[in-house]
């Protein structure tokens, strides 16, 4: 800007005597000429803060997203002011997908149980007369307080409402269900529950996260240590359902696939490459849940149906924890972020 007002006529030249003439000038600057010299002090002035957050090298040369030019075409180059916008464009729509598929899919078993409790009000109700004496009434409060806990609190979990009180409600719900349905003498059953309280508590974590972005900019004192061992516990708990998925089988096939699921689930466990061998665990886990646990395939009338649509649903909410560790990391209790201070 600075070149352009030195050679601009409404200025008069250094060389000039104090009696010469000054040069012709014309009108006054009417509004576009006023636009462009303003968004050109703009430019200036937020160019190189801007670049500065986005981490991009100053250019002469004028860089779009596209990579664009009026003569030729060029493949950008990794690291390259284009590749790194391409990038940004990938993870802030990422940002926006990952956690609602993730609350998405941690949330289905409960809603799946819910309708169940609905389409099984009687059979649940006496289920548990028979199992515990408590009568009719308490049998239908029962099945009452599963079918209302369960669809409410997954409703406010979906759309991002009062999360705290919708995780703690569904953590009722598994608790008693864990003692109303004799899960703790289960040790397949009482894994999977641990699961989906690890898939919980990953979720409060990133409410946690999601408060602390409200006020961006705002610098704070340590770390959010809460945060940290929520993700913590939640990645531990959450491979609880790993070890109900491996089966002792002498079979190559079975011996390599349960090696590397063990050693995925450590990585994930102890925090390193963690959002790799969660995003793996996802992919493998899936693959096995639509396998075994296709109840799609069974005829309404056999008992089997309602297990492995049980087993399904469950599996597909800790594949929802899995996603919500892509999205959120480790967290400060891990390797990865130890790495950045070794």
């Amino acid at each position: 800007m600075n070149g352009s007002l030195r050679s601009s006529t409404h200025f008069q030249c250094k060389n000039t005597p104090p009696t010469a003439q000054p040069h012709p000038v014309r009108g006054p600057m009417d509004c576009a000429d006023i636009i462009v010299e303003l968004l050109k002090l703009i430019n200036q002035v937020l160019a190189p803060t801007i670049l500065k957050q986005l981490q991009l090298e100053p250019r002469t040369e004028r860089v779009s997203c596209s990579y664009r030019r009026e003569t030729t075409w060029h493949k950008p180059k990794r690291g390259s002011p284009v590749s790194k916008c391409n990038s940004f464009k990938v993870l802030r729509y990422g940002k926006h997908i990952l956690p609602t598929l993730a609350r998405l899919c941690l949330v289905s078993t409960f809603i799946e149980d819910g309708i169940r409790m609905w389409m099984q009000w009687s059979e649940q109700r006496d289920y548990m007369n028979v199992s515990w004496g408590i009568g009719w009434f308490l049998g239908s409060a029962f099945v009452l307080v599963n079918l209302v806990g369960q669809l409410a609190g997954s409703g406010l979990v979906i759309a991002r409402f009062k999360v705290d009180a919708a995780c703690a409600l569904l953590f009722f719900i598994v608790f008693l269900q864990t003692v109303a349905y004799s899960i703790l003498w289960d040790l397949h059953f009482l894994l999977r529950n641990l699961s989906l309280v690890g898939a919980l508590l990953l979720l409060i974590a990133e409410r946690r996260v999601e408060g602390k972005s409200l006020f961006a900019g705002i610098p704070t004192l340590g770390e959010n240590k809460p945060k940290n061992y929520l993700q913590l516990s939640g990645r531990i708990l959450l491979v609880c359902m790993f070890v109900t998925v491996l089966k002792l089988e002498l079979s190559i096939v079975q011996v390599i696939q349960n090696i590397v699921a063990s050693a995925l689930m450590v990585l994930v466990t102890v925090g390193y490459k963690t959002k790799l061998s969660a995003l793996v665990l996802v992919l493998w886990l899936s693959a096995v849940n639509f396998y075994s646990n296709a109840w799609w395939t069974i005829p309404s009338y056999k008992p089997m149906r309602d297990f492995l649509k049980y087993d399904f649903f469950q599996t597909l909410s800790v594949i929802g924890g899995l996603l919500m560790v892509v999205y959120l990391g480790p967290g400060g209790v891990s390797m990865d972020e130890h790495k950045k201070k070794w």
